[in-house]
């Protein structure tokens, strides 16, 4: 409001103060519309703290949404100085009785000794040296393999060449180059003491008994007789073998392993164990981890009366103070309570077990509207039937084919039993070679091949070598192709075989439509008149109707009950191949029903919104307050100014009246 200005100095009256509290009385709506706001703001924070329980409960809910989490699985040996283990979720409960007898290790290669590694080594002619791993037959007498020993190469492992000219053909021009190659060996240099004391060293990168080394000498021949190393030849074995590569070997119940490494994946599904001692024997017990179960319903129970706390205590009444929270009645709060017992009141539907709800595993609703955990109940539950808990909380899905598995779901696949039937398999692409290949010589002029796998384009180089077999070709095409960056970072490998009659086929590991194998460049017219045939998608339907195929996963169809629902056909036959049972669980459902709370469009967000335009209204109608209230100011001023005016008039003529009355007895007596 504007000052106000009046003084009275006519009338002696306080106009300022009669003016304000007149203005006072007249600004009492804007009191009003102060509390009234300071209310809506009550709301808004409150409705920010609900906001904030209900993301903090959506967080706990998102962590028990997935079935991983509940199927938690130690792996504990009775021995730790034997082996350590880890298990995965996939591991099945058991007792493995373990006796490691070998540890694997790497084949190590020494060269002849030199007087030092900084001189020269042959002419400084560009010579290659070629790598192949693989495994090697026959028994090394003093580190030299006889006559007769046999090499066979590994197709998971490339190997590779390195180039030595005069600028780097010195014992440390020679370790640099192999180790810069990076191509699965490692080089160093050792001083024996002796009067040519330092040596070349190669040892493979890798463990066991395929990761012997075969080593071509090309180009001077000072260097391929002080590094060429053919173990089927003892006069071209120029390396000593110093460490023999070796296979780890174990018993598991009895039965005999292998493995090329002393961390074992393969040997009990889903348990990783590593080998530590030989020659001892110890118990590993692979078990459920009960405690993720326990935990995981103790958490739900915490973090719903968490939420639960929030909302009691917005929504509360106190009594003996007459107040009421915030959001006391609110229709908006109301509706969260209401969804949020319903959603965990509901039984679940779609599940393959006898368990269809919070009350079976001992979490019930109180009387105050909290939940509370029946630990006795809870544990009785896991000690019979911990495998269906899971589907309590996460949303997962079982098959009864063994071969067709459950892969993933959307928020659009709806709970239910589906029947599962195939109607033709994923195929894969390939090339396959129409005329027998057999002894091959790859130099320079026919080591390329430009391939499109999977409609990617690489050029690959081979290992140039005499291969003696369509085996030992095909051998060296598969580990050459999956070393291939371009082709290992987008995932594409291939699978390639030589029949009994030297015909070469290359085998893209991709399934589907999409999955193909093309063969150009100057080694392709050694494989036989290679023929590409494209891979096919496998085809079927769930729960009756016709699914989408995409290499071999099938997929529910969009508008069907089954829509999103994700099913992997690893192999089996055409026709029925039983049922996959999808449920969501409480876990699952919550976190959905949370994202739809906060949502935008959700009933917080929707109540926020109309709320703040009630606090813009109350601003609004406070500027035209205030602007009503100067203008009644300035119309109780200038009322009182003018009684001021008038009343100081008055005055003025009451003074000269009585001046003169004052005067008249004077004037008579002078008469």
């Amino acid at each position: 409001m504007a000052t106000i200005t009046a003084t009275g100095t006519g009338s002696g009256l306080d106009i300022n103060g009669m003016v304000s509290k007149l203005m006072a009385v007249e600004a009492l709506p804007l009191q009003h519309l102060s509390v009234k706001e300071a209310g809506y703001q009550g709301q808004i924070t409150a409705l920010g703290s609900l906001k904030g329980a209900l993301s903090s409960f959506q967080t706990a809910m998102s962590g028990m949404s997935t079935a991983s989490q509940f199927n938690a699985v130690t792996a504990t040996p009775a021995d730790a100085t034997v082996l350590t283990a880890t298990a995965f979720s996939t591991a099945s409960a058991g007792s493995y009785a373990v006796n490691v007898t070998t540890l694997a290790q790497a084949q190590s290669l020494e060269a002849s000794g030199k007087p030092d590694t900084t001189s020269a080594i042959g002419a400084g002619t560009s010579t290659t040296l070629s790598f192949q791993f693989g495994t090697i037959t026959g028994t090394p007498v003093n580190g030299i393999y006889p006559d007769g020993s046999g090499f066979s190469q590994d197709t998971t492992q490339a190997g590779g060449t390195v180039t030595i000219d005069s600028t780097n053909n010195s014992l440390q021009g020679i370790r640099d180059a192999i180790n810069q190659a990076n191509i699965g060996v490692s080089a160093s240099i050792v001083n024996d003491g002796s009067a040519n004391p330092y040596r070349l060293v190669l040892t493979s990168a890798k463990s066991g008994a395929t990761s012997d080394m075969n080593i071509t000498v090309t180009g001077d021949a000072t260097l391929q007789g002080f590094l060429g190393y053919d173990p089927s030849l003892a006069a071209s074995q120029h390396l000593t073998q110093t460490a023999a590569g070796q296979n780890a070997a174990f018993t598991v119940n009895g039965v005999s392993i292998q493995s090329t490494s002393n961390t074992v994946t393969t040997s009990i599904p889903g348990v990783t164990m590593n080998l530590l001692k030989t020659g001892s024997s110890t118990t590993l017990n692979v078990a459920r981890d009960t405690s993720a179960v326990q935990k995981a319903a103790s958490d739900f129970v915490s973090a719903y009366n968490a939420l639960n706390t929030t909302l009691s205590s917005l929504t509360s009444y106190d009594a003996a103070t007459k107040q009421g929270g915030p959001l006391l009645g609110d229709a908006a709060v109301l509706g969260i309570q209401s969804q949020l017992r319903n959603a965990m009141n509901t039984p679940l539907t779609g599940l393959s077990g006898s368990l269809t709800n919070l009350g079976q595993i001992g979490i019930a609703f109180q009387k105050d509207g909290s939940l509370a955990l029946d630990s006795s109940k809870l544990n009785s539950a896991v000690a019979s039937n911990l495998s269906d808990i899971t589907g309590l909380f996460a949303s997962m899905g079982k098959t009864t084919d063994s071969l067709v598995g459950f892969m993933a779901s959307t928020a659009k696949t709806q709970p239910g039993t589906y029947a599962v039937s195939v109607s033709s398999l994923a195929t894969q692409g390939k090339s396959v070679g129409q005329t027998a290949v057999a002894s091959l010589n790859i130099d320079g002029s026919n080591n390329i091949l430009n391939l499109n796998i999977d409609g990617t384009l690489a050029t690959v180089t081979l290992v140039s070598s005499v291969y003696g077999s369509a085996t030992a070709l095909a051998a060296q095409i598969q580990a050459a192709v999956n070393s291939t960056s371009s082709f290992s970072s987008a995932g594409i490998a291939v699978s390639v075989a030589a029949d009994i009659t030297g015909k070469i086929t290359i085998t893209s590991n991709r399934y589907g439509s999409a999955s193909s194998v093309l063969v150009a460049g100057s080694g392709a017219a050694n494989l036989g008149n290679q023929v590409t045939s494209v891979g096919t998608d496998v085809a079927g339907t769930i729960g009756g109707v016709s699914a989408k195929g995409s290499g071999q996963f099938l997929t529910g169809a969009t508008g069907s009950a089954a829509e999103g629902l994700q099913l992997q056909i690893t192999g089996g036959s055409t026709g029925n191949r039983g049922t996959v049972s999808f449920s969501r669980g409480y876990a699952y459902n919550l976190n959905s029903l949370m994202t739809s709370m906060l949502s935008n469009s959700g009933a917080i967000s929707s109540e926020t919104d109309g709320i703040n335009k009630s606090i813009k209204d109350i601003g609004t109608q406070r500027t035209k307050l205030n602007a009503r209230l100067v203008g009644i100011q300035a119309a109780y001023l200038a009322k009182f100014n003018a009684m001021d005016n008038l009343v100081a008039s008055m005055k003025s003529t009451g003074d000269f009246l009585t001046q003169q009355l004052a005067n008249l007895p004077s004037l008579t007596s002078t008469k």
